[in-house]
């Protein structure tokens, strides 16, 4: 534990040397212990690479590309590459190129916020201007990509394709609905579904299983399916934020912050974001109830429908459970969790084509999968990684710790409530993105860990999407599925359920993050 210690003194005291009797965190001269005994360093470039070895922890050293763990230390090598890396950055820190990068930067958000339909290409164009200019090293580019997220996103998203194809989820709709006394309860019953299947499917693709059944009942019943199908949309936001698998930003945390599967249930001996998003969920079921207060109406439902292939539910099942497994080898590798989920899709993939004796499989799989957001993703990390290779990520953090004034409370409260805000008008990835390696960046700073404000970040930007119908995808489908069916949406209709159940979804996460994991 002398190298945690040794970083976590040297990050408070600024890089200033301490009294010799303090050895065993930096002495004179700043001697750092990391493991193996002590070694002479430039004090600045010590508490540079001390903030990094914490970015990096877990993960293999970007240079020498050996692995480490700071509570496991068996070299120094990743100490004194980093400390070299730090001398070659100093070009690419200049205030001119921090400036082109903040300009460059902005103007990318501004075009994606108006571009939506082009925002991959727009974040594209700028990871090659970043390139090209020199601020983003070439060599660094490969290692800046988290290719496990990635991976993770395709071989999900390719798995969920085959299960929606097996008329799984809709078998798991009329069972649910043979439970239901009338029309208030079957709302409650299908956006607690929702919620569910979200947790382990994306909330589009949840929207667009869940929305037939919910326009059926709607027509069978003669009223409006607008309520219904806003509830259905605001729930899946809600719980893709409960697992690994569960949302785009989920699976960005993961990999950022290294959590596997069970760490978004359990972690260090506490209960982790899981049950906050559970209990917020809980608390928005009597504003459903609300809702459909008068509609007293029975349900009928019609013929089940039949399943005939039950191999797609398998491999979603053992996605959740290889993840779980996984959590438990040690030293795994990085992109473990990436490939189990790729490799389980393709094996459901090639059973498809076997079976039926054609590619069409192939086309609907592939067309299922949505390149445009991982070529989005790909081209953030680029431009994120720019911003933490000249230095404005620090600069960012700084300024957080500068107006939360070193309270960790005030810290986490602007986050969380400036994450509703921001991401009630903007897509919740590319502010993600931004937003995890400066809030790595302000737990350093402020020497916390940096749970309690990741799992902020996550409950603000996730559930601040229901704020508004633009703020999430799921949102937007919703209302594109009624615009198609001919029923008018009005901000109104939306803001009545989307402004209640998120305030209280995000008020129980606040509390029970803050209160767990302070």
């Amino acid at each position: 534990m002398a190298a945690a210690r040794a970083c976590d003194f040297c990050r408070r005291s600024g890089g200033r040397s301490v009294p010799r009797r303090r050895k065993d965190h930096c002495g004179p001269g700043h001697w750092l212990d990391h493991g193996g005994g002590l070694r002479a360093v430039d004090p600045v470039l010590c508490r540079a690479a001390c903030d990094a070895c914490d970015r990096l922890a877990h993960r293999d050293c970007r240079v020498s590309g050996r692995r480490y763990h700071h509570r496991h230390h068996q070299r120094q090598d990743h100490v004194l590459c980093r400390l070299r890396k730090e001398r070659n950055k100093k070009t690419f820190r200049s205030p001119v190129m921090k400036l082109f990068t903040i300009i460059l930067f902005a103007v990318t958000y501004i075009l994606m916020i108006a571009l939506p339909k082009k925002r991959p290409y727009v974040a594209l164009i700028s990871a090659v201007i970043f390139v090209v200019s020199g601020a983003m090293p070439l060599a660094s580019v490969f290692t800046a990509i988290d290719w496990n997220v990635l991976l993770m996103l395709a071989g999900t998203m390719g798995t969920v394709a085959l299960f929606i194809e097996s008329k799984m989820p809709e078998r798991m709709a009329d069972l649910l609905l043979q439970k239901t006394p009338n029309v208030m309860w079957v709302a409650v019953a299908l956006s607690v579904f929702a919620g569910v299947v979200s947790a382990f499917v994306d909330n589009v693709a949840t929207v667009l299983m869940i929305a037939p059944v919910a326009l059926s009942i709607a027509k069978k019943l003669k009223m409006s399916p607008v309520a219904l199908l806003i509830c259905i949309a605001v729930s899946s936001n809600l719980q893709g934020a409960a697992t690994l698998v569960g949302d785009t930003t989920s699976i960005m945390l993961g990999g950022y912050a290294n959590m596997d599967f069970l760490d978004f249930i359990f972690m260090d001996g506490k209960c982790s974001i899981f049950f906050a998003v559970e209990l917020g969920a809980l608390v928005t079921v009597p504003v459903i109830m609300f809702i459909f207060r008068k509609e007293k109406g029975k349900v009928t439902v019609g013929a089940p429908t039949v399943v005939e292939d039950l191999f797609p539910t398998y491999l979603l099942v053992g996605t959740v459970v290889l993840l779980i497994t996984a959590s438990f080898i040690p030293g795994r590798p990085a992109i473990t969790n990436g490939l189990i989920c790729m490799t389980l899709f393709l094996i459901g993939l090639v059973r498809s084509i076997l079976q039926k004796k054609h590619f069409g499989p192939i086309k609907y799989a592939l067309g299922e999968i949505d390149f445009e957001t991982l070529l989005l993703l790909m081209s953030l990390f680029v431009v994120i990684g720019t911003l933490t290779e000249t230095g404005v990520i620090e600069d960012i953090s700084a300024l957080f710790v500068k107006l939360g004034g070193n309270s960790l409370f005030g810290m986490y409260s602007i986050i969380v409530w400036g994450s509703v805000i921001i991401s009630a008008f903007i897509d919740n990835i590319p502010y993600v993105a931004t937003m995890l390696p400066v809030v790595q960046g302000i737990a350093a700073m402020m020497g916390c860990d940096a749970h309690v404000l990741y799992f902020g970040l996550l409950v603000g930007a996730t559930l601040g999407g229901n704020l508004t119908p633009i703020g999430a995808s799921a949102n937007i489908a919703a209302i594109g599925i009624l615009q198609k069916e001919g029923y008018e949406v009005k901000a109104s209709d939306f803001l009545k359920i989307g402004v209640p159940f998120t305030l209280l979804a995000v008020l129980t996460g606040y509390l029970y993050c803050w209160f767990v994991w302070a």
